[in-house]
Formats: structure tokens, C-alpha cells, sequence
């Protein structure tokens, strides 16, 4: 059933619409767009303890995703599968689920939220639905990868929201 969606999906595929997947996906690649935003938010006196949650979600979100799941799991991609699908981004090589782009965005959009960022995590909501839904159409994961992705992501941001709301007093002290 999940191939069947993903073939559907290759049914609406455009040059635009290659174009801007394309585009999506790679700002997510390795979570640097969030990285960078992390930085920032570090970096400004006023949103640095939000900064401290975005960092320790994406660094709990590396370990669950990349670190522990993907490896468990070992679930190969759809691209594997069905070699007929031309790919428009290079195969990944690591494993499919859950999708560490989907992950590690809903990781930065649950610590924005958690992290009271109200105007941010809106707008990093809708980058991070588009994030999961490029790498669809992408052909490199299938839904479910998506859905782990979302679940793991959202856990992570909540995680590192619970480190640093806990640890301010210790670790953070000095910082935020």
C-alpha cells in the first residue's frame, strides 16, 4: 500500500515541482538549516534558553534517529524496491525509517514550541510538513518512515526541552 501512495505521488511529479523538492529536501539535509537556527537563537541573549532546547533536541534526535532506529529497523528504501522511479537527489545510504529530514525538523519544530517561540514554530511547522512530503516525492521514503519520523522528531523536542528546563539550574546556569 505504501508503494502504491508513493506511485501516486510520482503521478503529480512537474519540472517545477522537481525543482522545488529538490530544494525542500536539500535545506534539510543534515539538519543544518535547525543547526543554524540554533545558533542563532543561542546567540541573542533573549532566546538563548529556546536556542539550548533547539540544540539538545536535534543532539537527542541524532541519537534516537541516526544512532539507534534507522539501525534497528534496517529498513531498506523505496528506491530499492522499485528501481523503475528515477531519483532527482543522490540514494541515500543510510537506512529508511524513520526519515531523519521529517525527524530532525519536527525535533526543531516541538522545541520552538516547547521553548515558547510561538511566532517560529508555526512557519517551522509548514517547512517541516514540506520536508516530509519532498522526501515522498522524492521516492526515498515511504509514509510510515514519514509518521516515525514525525513521532521521533516530536519526542526529541520534547526531550531536549525537558534537559534544559531541568538542567538549567546545573548545566546551564551560566548561559541561559
Amino acid at each position: 500500500m505504501e508503494l502504491q501512495i508513493l506511485n501516486l505521488i510520482q503521478g503529480i511529479r512537474t519540472p517545477g515541482l522537481d525543482v522545488a523538492m529538490v530544494f525542500i529536501s536539500s535545506i534539510g539535509n543534515a539538519g543544518v538549516i535547525w543547526m543554524m537556527l540554533a545558533l542563532i537563537l543561542f546567540l541573542v541573549p533573549q532566546t538563548r534558553r529556546c536556542g539550548a532546547i533547539l540544540a539538545a533536541a536535534i543532539f537527542i534526535d541524532i541519537v534516537l534517529c541516526n544512532g539507534i532506529l534507522k539501525n534497528l529497523f534496517a529498513r531498506i528504501r523505496p528506491c530499492d524496491i522499485n528501481t523503475a522511479v528515477q531519483l532527482l537527489v543522490p540514494r541515500p545510504k543510510d537506512f529508511s525509517f524513520p526519515s531523519g529530514h521529517t525527524a530532525v525538523s519536527f525535533a526543531a519544530v516541538a522545541a520552538l514550541y516547547f521553548g515558547g517561540m510561538r511566532r517560529l514554530w508555526k512557519p517551522a511547522l509548514a517547512l517541516a510538513l514540506l520536508m516530509g512530503f519532498s522526501r515522498l516525492y522524492l521516492y526515498v521514503h515511504y509514509p510510515s518512515d514519514i509518521l516515525g519520523g514525525i513521532i521521533t522528531g516530536i519526542a526529541a523536542g520534547y526531550l531536549g526541552a525537558l534537559l534544559v528546563k531541568r538542567g538549567r539550574s546545573d548545566i546551564f546556569r551560566k548561559f541561559i
